[in-house]
Parts: structure tokens; C-alpha cells; sequence
């Protein structure tokens, strides 16, 4: 009888311990043990998601950088389309032109906008950073096989571009928390739908 009720008890205090990890939400401290660094990964991950949330801007409203103001989104321009008509055209160099020409019409340039849009307000706001992530690395994989820098005349680097790069920092946010630090992360990862499903986290 007595080593009945110490099974249940340990049984019960193994239970508890249990659910209390299932519930409990991880933070980025558990990932990243040092200020500083917390501090660094936070201002990189604002970095990249103006990175992607200007060109939104631009080439929504025509600002005048990369995209002139008649060329706008809003006055009828084609962002997408503009990216692929250099990619697809006579003079593209990729082997995978033929796959982006179905992204040469306005249901492409909606996609490609709104993609911008939503990696680049996730990772400055710190919130949803591992679909940003994901997104955002097809995205990358996507431009770098319409650019494919190993056929391009000029490049300085025939393996490696940006787009290399741009992925790296979306992943390193995501895996490290870096959402936690000057974001909404804490606040987005207590949300009971997110410590469902923590894919959302």
C-alpha cells in the first residue's frame, strides 16, 4: 500500500513536470545566454527586415530609388515582372528562365509583394520570424535561380551571392529567438494559438 502511493506520487510529480514544460515558452535567453549577443542578433534582424520591407516601399509607391514614380505598383507598374523580363528574356542567362515565366503576370507581382511585405514586418516586429524565415529563404532560392550567377557575365562570385547571405540572417533570427530583443517576440510566443502550434513561433 505505501509503495502504491509513492509510485502515484512520483507518478503525479512526473506528470506535473511534464505538463509544465509542454506549457512553458521558450525565450531567447534559453537559446542565447548573452546580452550582447541578444542585442546583436535583435539589430540584425531589423537590418534584414528593412532589407526587405524597402524595396515594398519603392517599388509600391515609386520612391525613386530603384523604381521611378510612373513605374510604381500603385500607377500600374509590374515589380515582379519587371525583376523577370531582365530573367527571362533573350539575354537571360538561366536554365530555369522557362519556370519563371509563369510568374510573369499580375497574380506573380501580388506574390512577390506581398512576400516583401510580410518577411519584412515580421522580422522588424519580431514576431512570426519562423515562417518569415522560411518564406523568405524560398524567396532567396527563388531569385538566385533566376539570376544564376554561374552564367552571368561579371560576377564576382560565381557560387555565392547575396541572396546567401540575406537567408543566413532570416534563418539565425528564427533559430535563435531574435524576436525576443527590441520585438514582439515574447508577447507573440505567449499567445495560446502560437503554444500550439509552434511552427507560428
Amino acid at each position: 500500500m505505501i509503495q502504491t502511493l509513492k509510485g502515484s506520487k512520483i507518478m503525479t510529480a512526473t506528470a506535473q513536470r511534464s505538463a509544465a514544460t509542454a506549457t512553458r515558452v521558450e525565450k531567447q535567453e534559453d537559446v542565447v545566454t548573452k546580452p550582447l549577443a541578444r542585442r546583436v542578433l535583435a539589430f540584425s534582424r531589423i537590418v534584414i527586415g528593412f532589407f526587405f520591407l524597402w524595396p515594398f516601399l519603392d517599388k509600391t509607391f515609386g520612391l525613386g530609388f530603384s523604381t521611378p514614380s510612373e513605374r510604381a505598383w500603385i500607377n500600374g507598374g509590374t515589380p515582379a515582372q519587371g525583376f523577370l523580363g531582365g530573367v527571362t528574356g533573350e539575354e537571360g542567362t538561366s536554365p530555369f528562365k522557362g519556370i519563371f515565366e509563369i510568374f510573369m503576370n499580375p497574380f506573380g507581382d501580388i506574390l512577390f509583394m506581398l512576400g516583401l511585405l510580410g518577411i519584412g514586418v515580421a522580422m522588424i516586429a519580431g514576431a512570426g520570424l519562423r515562417i518569415a524565415a522560411v518564406a523568405g529563404t524560398i524567396l532567396m532560392i527563388f531569385m538566385y535561380l533566376a539570376e544564376w550567377p554561374v552564367l552571368m557575365d561579371g560576377t564576382t562570385n560565381p557560387i555565392m551571392d547575396s541572396h546567401w547571405v540575406e537567408a543566413c540572417l532570416l534563418l539565425i533570427a528564427a533559430v535563435t529567438l531574435a524576436g525576443d530583443t527590441w520585438g514582439l517576440g515574447k508577447w507573440w510566443g505567449n499567445q495560446p494559438v502560437v503554444q500550439k502550434h509552434r511552427w507560428l513561433r
